[in-house]
Parts: structure tokens; C-alpha cells; sequence
């Protein structure tokens, strides 16, 4: 008994974390995605642009059997909002961080586990005009300031969402043609340098795949799906000690619950 014990200590725990932008909770849903995520067993889900209110979400199919759920909806219908899905009861759930402007939203949703936070996170696009990559570029600024808060609090923290930002150029097929266009903009990917130098954060899937054609957004336009053009705009991102712990990862491709792919990273915490 004593020998099978000292083994049993020999291997780490693994956390296993899927974040998916599922572009309408209720949508994703009637493709079968909540059949997939009880299948997967992750510790952690994080869901983005649910596009749905508490109320809306009561029914038994948008529930996953042994998780708890958190939500944090915007205050306008049908749009954006953040969602979580844990095998264990948060110590404590952070909604918003503390820009009203965003905090309306519904983007930012963080459940603290011990000594690590898990955040859903959903930025904002700024496709559909200057306004809106005004918005986005406002978001980069207070969220900046916030991820120095949660550096400085000590903890473990992975942030999981939809950046709506292609760091590099291996991160989307048609660079050369998307340098003008918003989620690969010269300040963006500026930003994102910040992230990953100065703020000292990591990009989780970078550190276990350094593929080329690793998206996980695929344009309804031209058939960008059938023919691979796509983007790297889901992450996980976390703090260097939960990084040098990620394992494993997958971009999962078989089946289809919105324009985006569920990105799983397993840590051996």
C-alpha cells in the first residue's frame, strides 16, 4: 500500500481548461456543443459572446451535469456577455473589472480556485467601424492597468477568451492584406508585445505549439473554413508559473459549434 501511494505521488494533477467564443450560447447549444463539453471532463470552461440573459438560460440543456455555473450577461439583449462552467464551487467570482463602460458588456468574469483565478474574457471587436476601434482601443487601456492588479496580487492567473488580436504574423493566413484592418493593427499587436514583455504574461498555447496555421476564427466570407484562412484570436493567457505548467493543447476541428474552435490547454498543476 505504501509503494502504490509513493506512485500515485510520482504523477501531477492536471488541469484541463476549455474557452470557446460560441457566438450565441443558445445557437452553439443546438449544435450539440453541450453533449461535446460533457464528454471533454475539463476542470474549467470559459464561453464568450453568449448572447443570452440568466433567464434565458434556465432550461437543463445549457447546464453541464457536476459543474457550477457563473454568468456574467451584458445589460443589452442579445449580446456579448461571458460565461464559466467549473467542476468545483468558486471560492470567489469577480464580474467586471471595474469600467463601467465594458463592465455593461458583460466581458470580463473571474473565478478564484485556492491560489488561481480563471477569467473568461471577450474583447471587443472593432470591425464594424471607427467607433467600435475606439471602444477597443479604450478596453486596452483600462485593461492593461487591470492586469498589473491581478500580477500584483500574487496569484495564478489564466485568462481565457476571445482577444479579438492576431499577435503575429504566423497567426493569421493573410497577413499582408489584414495590417490596415482591426485585430491586426500596428498599435494591436504593440499592445500585445506589452502583454507578453512588460506585464509578463504568456501566451499558454505558445509555449507547448509553435505551428504555423493554428487558428481558431474562420470568416463566414469566401470559404475561408474549407480553405484554412483563418486567425489565432482565442488564448489562453496566463502568468509565467501557470504557463511553464501548460502540458498539452488541441484546436478542436471535427465538429462546428460557431466561427470559432474550443482551444483546450491541459496544466499539470
Amino acid at each position: 500500500m505504501v509503494v502504490g501511494a509513493r506512485r500515485r505521488r510520482q504523477f501531477s494533477l492536471v488541469l484541463k481548461v476549455v474557452t470557446l467564443n460560441v457566438n450565441g450560447i443558445r445557437s452553439a447549444a443546438r449544435k450539440g456543443l453541450f453533449r461535446w463539453l460533457a464528454a471533454q471532463k475539463a476542470d474549467v470552461v470559459c464561453l464568450q459572446e453568449i448572447k443570452a440573459q440568466e433567464a434565458d438560460l434556465e432550461a437543463a440543456q445549457f447546464s453541464i451535469r457536476g459543474y457550477e455555473r457563473q454568468l456574467h450577461p451584458a445589460r443589452k439583449k442579445g449580446y456579448a456577455g461571458v460565461a464559466l462552467y467549473s467542476r468545483g464551487k468558486p471560492a470567489s467570482v469577480v464580474k467586471g473589472f471595474g469600467v463601467r463602460e465594458f463592465d455593461d458588456e458583460g466581458r470580463f468574469l473571474e473565478a478564484n480556485f485556492g491560489n488561481l483565478s480563471v477569467i473568461s474574457l471577450y474583447l471587443p471587436s472593432g470591425s464594424a467601424g471607427p467607433h467600435r476601434q475606439a471602444s477597443k482601443f479604450r478596453f486596452l487601456d483600462g485593461f492593461f492597468h487591470h492586469l498589473d492588479k491581478l500580477k500584483r496580487s500574487g496569484r495564478e492567473v489564466i485568462l481565457c477568451g476571445d482577444w479579438n488580436i492576431a499577435h503575429k504574423e504566423i497567426d493569421l493566413k493573410n497577413w499582408r492584406s489584414n495590417q490596415k484592418n482591426s485585430g491586426f493593427l500596428p498599435e494591436e499587436r504593440a499592445w500585445m508585445d506589452e502583454l507578453f514583455g512588460e506585464a509578463r504574461f504568456v501566451d499558454a498555447f505558445r509555449e507547448v505549439d509553435p505551428r504555423p496555421e493554428q487558428y481558431t476564427w474562420w470568416s463566414n466570407r469566401g470559404q475561408a473554413w474549407a480553405k484554412n484562412v483563418g486567425w489565432r484570436i482565442d488564448y489562453q493567457i496566463a502568468t509565467p508559473g501557470a504557463a511553464k505548467k501548460a502540458q498539452r493543447e488541441s484546436i478542436y476541428l471535427k465538429r462546428r459549434f460557431s466561427d470559432h474552435a474550443p482551444l483546450t490547454i491541459d496544466y499539470a498543476l
